[in-house]
């Protein structure tokens, strides 16, 4: 017994911000002193190493459990329950929501309690509950929807990733071109046939990689030292998933049953995508084989890193035919694999 995804859904918000946006942005370093790039220069470098040109942000009156409640409109609609028929309402995020032009975060009461709320669940044994666990966070919430699932707690879970990280970036960083807002979700169910998850995998490497992404005072030194943004250590990140997110892949892999060959897709966090080309490349190279060609979807040229929902925003574009030379088929095999801020990695194999 397993459970296997019966729905899925997304919301891309409609604000496109190109580079062109940062174009009168006053980038400093770390200690306060100018960039000597100038910001095309920047926003040329920013294309070249991670792929973004665009990237989208919620409207102001949105916050992230609103864009959480969007998806998980449409990741119901798509698999045609009942909504009072869940059992769980998993959320992931990070920050919570941040209302346009503030600075202060609201996750009292939980994204999910709020997305429970705005669906007018009845069902007061439908459990619904926030999970932070950085980037892999929408990962993770599947990983414990299909615990909760196999133990027979639960017979219908789902399981949201949202995020406004443009309302938590430093605007004299130039890191904050990276950032996006979006949402992702999905209904798993339980499945006693052959389809669903075959195997998970999740690590936490907090010893000496805890704080490479963290929430630090701008780079404005006249800026208020008590107002903290999101902050990364990009370098440590790059060789830090370089050297640890294949071999955890492959272990997951591996935990599957499956030979590589059979694999059919990887859909991975759109973090960097230098970076995660490097990763699948490693991850091939643990098998002696080389990276096949369209086996990595993405999508971050356009959308940027929306952290928690990348994964689910992604999928949810292939099986809506959205993605060229994407597709997803009834048996095919997919790894799903994440990292991000804690430092936390997971993975799953999943057969459609």
């Amino acid at each position: 017994m397993t459970s296997k995804i019966i729905g899925v859904g997304n919301y891309i918000p409609s604000e496109t911000i190109t580079n062109l946006f940062f174009e009168n942005h006053h980038f400093l370093d770390e200690k306060g002193i100018a960039l000597k790039q100038d910001n095309a220069t920047i926003a040329g470098k920013l294309k070249e190493i991670t792929g973004i040109e665009e990237r989208r942000y919620a409207n102001k009156d949105q916050v992230t459990s609103d864009l959480g409640f969007i998806a998980a409109q449409e990741a119901i609609k798509n698999s045609g329950i009942d909504p009072e028929t869940l059992d769980y309402i998993i959320f992931a995020h990070n920050f919570g929501d941040v209302r346009a032009g503030t600075i202060q975060s609201d996750a009292v009461p939980s994204l999910a309690a709020r997305v429970k709320h705005l669906l007018k669940i009845e069902n007061n044994y439908c459990v619904a509950y926030d999970v932070l666990f950085g980037c892999p966070g929408w990962i993770e919430g599947v990983i414990q929807a299909n615990a909760f699932i196999k133990s027979g707690i639960a017979k219908r879970c789902l399981v949201i990733g949202a995020e406004t990280l443009s309302r938590v970036v430093d605007m004299h960083d130039r890191d904050s071109m990276i950032y996006a807002d979006g949402a992702g979700a999905a209904i798993l169910e339980i499945n006693e046939g052959d389809a669903g998850i075959k195997s998970h995998l999740s690590a936490s490497h907090t010893l000496n990689e805890k704080d490479y992404l963290f929430f630090g005072k701008s780079y404005n030194q006249e800026s208020c030292d008590d107002v903290k943004y999101i902050k990364m250590i990009g370098r440590k990140i790059y060789e830090f998933a370089l050297s640890n997110v294949p071999t955890a892949m492959k272990k997951c892999f591996d935990d599957s049953g499956y030979s590589i060959d059979q694999l059919n897709k990887i859909i991975i966090h759109q973090a960097n995508e230098k970076m995660d080309e490097a990763i699948v490349k490693r991850f091939y190279q643990l098998y002696d084989a080389p990276m096949p060609e369209h086996i990595m979807p993405m999508v971050i040229e356009k959308l940027g890193n929306s952290s928690v929902a990348t994964i689910p925003t992604m999928l949810t574009m292939i099986m809506k035919d959205e993605l060229s030379l994407h597709e997803i088929n009834e048996g095919d095999i997919v790894l799903f694999a994440s990292v991000g801020a804690g430092m936390n990695i997971n993975a799953i194999v999943y057969k459609f």
